[in-house]
């Protein structure tokens, strides 16, 4: 049985809140930024997972789009975050 696509958003939230360096300093974040601004990639991402957040408390279903649109993002600020030497390259997003 596959599970519920609520459950499965709930389950990408909490993986992007363990893998992402949300409490890092803007200080800590802006040394030489080469790829996107990591403060901004940040903030963008952490407004999605909010907002994701409230909707699903609301009892919202996520579609499937929903889930991947997410999922992409997040993939995509990991690899900035990467290329700014703030993530390591071994994650399973």
């Amino acid at each position: 049985m596959k599970p519920k696509t609520n459950i499965v958003m709930v389950n990408i939230i909490q993986q992007i809140k363990e893998t992402f360096p949300f409490s890092m300093s803007e200080d800590e974040l802006c040394v030489e930024c080469v790829h996107g601004c990591p403060k901004k990639l940040l903030e963008y991402l952490h407004m999605q997972i909010t907002e994701w957040e409230e909707r699903l408390e609301n009892g919202e279903i996520p579609s499937f789009q929903d889930i991947k649109n997410l999922s992409n993002s997040s993939k995509k600020i990991y690899k900035a975050l990467e290329k700014n030497n703030l993530v390591s390259s071994h994650s399973s997003l």
